[in-house]
């Protein structure tokens, strides 16, 4: 099935700054753009106002009207454009003054009275045909004793013609910025993502002959750091994680290979003769105690491959701990007799734990104190409230360990008594399957030797 590829980051970054940048680079235009044509307009306005200001007081107490009958080109070059309008008239009659070089139409006009102040809200709007607006009003002023109206208009051709050019330098600047950010933008986003491109190629390189590959964190950028660190965090994870799997695949084939090898060690010697019905029945039983280790092997293993992988299911249930490690005790009873040993219990509470998991890792705890503990000595239980738990402890008397014996406790098959490794019933799983059990609860295990012959494990179970 095709799937619809997303466009890249770098693309959708360079893309988001550029329309970043021509919102900005437009707003700011077009905010100058609606000041100047607003100071254009007032600009007119007032020009228009000031004009039939200027006329009127002229005309009332400077220039009686007849004189102006004989001299009107006097008032055109007065004019400030060619395109605009003046008329001078009185009320009925043709006017004495009439320039309007496009024949505009001019709009219906308040009559402003002669003691009245000219202001902005007497001027209304027009248009001429071609499309040009203009701004106009009338004004009635008294010259030579008679009433004059003077009408002024200014056709903004050349003010919109200047607008219309600085708009098209608005949309000009605006692409330009728009393009010049994409290019920019994209160049600086390509060269501030090459770690990750570098990532990505160290990424796609690794493999199980290069897990020792490390990102170098001296050029990555502060942004990155922590992605950096754990992404060689997840390396130095993978790589233990695959160094354990190799040793584990090891140590298995070497453990299943000795009871396989013996097997067909002694089928091999039976068949070379006949034997009688007690040696058979004799191999039988040896094979058959090397094939209940192998079960035993395997069973272990399987718990542990379904608790690495979080498939098991902790059922907790209020646990009388007093009991629970009686029960331990009285199960190990005969087995620490035959080694002239005794096992003691103490302490009391209530434990919400899986009740089939925690006898599984006490019973863990206590075979192997059994198994290699002194002789004659006394294997302690103890249960103890700790903050925000429960602490349970297995001590026993035993040879004096190392540090680094230690810390391999819970290796699996790992064995600290190297003399018994052939004579001994231990598969090396059994302290593992106690971290794994430990694990599942949300708790830990840990070892220690308080004093020399002694050793101490203890598990934690926190509060659920």
């Amino acid at each position: 099935m095709w799937t619809r590829r997303q466009p890249s980051l770098t693309l959708r970054s360079t893309l988001a700054f550029a329309l970043v940048a021509m919102l900005t680079v437009a707003g700011a235009g077009f905010y100058l753009y609606g000041s100047i044509k607003a100071s254009v307009l007032l600009y007119s306005d007032h020009a228009v106002l000031g004009r039939l200001d200027h006329f009127r007081k002229l005309l009332r107490y400077d220039l009686p009207l007849e004189k102006l009958r004989d001299s009107p080109q006097i008032f055109k070059n007065m004019l400030d454009s060619e395109d605009d309008i003046f008329i001078i008239g009185e009320p009925g009659q043709p006017p004495v003054i009439m320039v309007n070089p496009l024949s505009a139409k001019l709009p219906e006009l308040p009559m402003v009275n002669q003691d009245a102040a000219l202001t902005v809200n007497s001027l209304r709007s027009g248009m001429t045909a071609s499309g040009a607006p203009l701004r106009a009003a009338s004004v009635e002023t008294i010259s030579g004793g008679r009433k004059v109206h003077l009408t002024a208009a200014h056709i903004m051709g050349k003010e919109m013609a200047m607008l219309a050019a600085f708009r098209e330098r608005i949309y000009l600047a605006v692409s330009a910025a728009f393009l010049l950010t994409a290019l920019l933008g994209y160049m600086l986003l390509r060269r501030g993502l090459k770690p990750l491109h570098t990532m990505a190629a160290h990424a796609a390189n690794i493999s199980p002959k290069h897990l020792d590959s490390r990102m170098n964190s001296e050029h990555t950028p502060i942004e990155l750091q922590q992605l950096n660190d754990a992404y060689n965090a997840m390396l130095d994870r993978l790589a233990d994680g695959y160094q354990r799997l190799m040793q584990f695949s090891a140590d298995l084939a070497h453990e299943i290979r000795t009871p396989i090898g013996s097997l067909m060690g002694h089928c091999q010697v039976a068949l070379r003769q006949s034997r009688s019905e007690d040696e058979y029945q004799a191999l039988l039983a040896s094979n058959l105690e090397e094939l209940e280790r192998i079960s035993r092997m395997v069973e272990s293993i399987l718990f542990l491959a379904r608790a690495d992988e979080a498939q098991s299911v902790v059922e907790r249930q209020p646990l009388s701990l007093h009991d629970e490690l009686q029960r331990i005790a009285g199960y190990f009873e005969g087995l620490a007799e035959e080694r002239q040993m005794t096992v003691h219990a103490t302490g009391d509470g209530t434990l919400k734990a899986d009740p089939l998991l925690l006898r599984r890792a006490l019973s863990n705890l206590v075979a192997n104190a059994i198994r290699y503990a002194d002789e004659g000595s006394e294997i302690l239980m103890r249960a103890t409230a700790a903050n925000g738990g429960w602490r349970i402890e297995v001590e026993n008397q035993g040879p004096m360990l190392t540090d680094a014996t230690l810390r391999k406790l819970f290796d699996r098959f790992y064995r600290g008594d190297a003399s018994r490794h052939q004579s001994s019933d231990s598969n090396g799983l059994g302290l593992a399957i106690v971290t794994a059990i430990m694990q599942l609860h949300g708790g830990e295990v840990s070892v220690k030797q308080p004093q020399p012959g002694t050793i101490c494990f203890t598990l934690f179970f926190p509060t659920a």
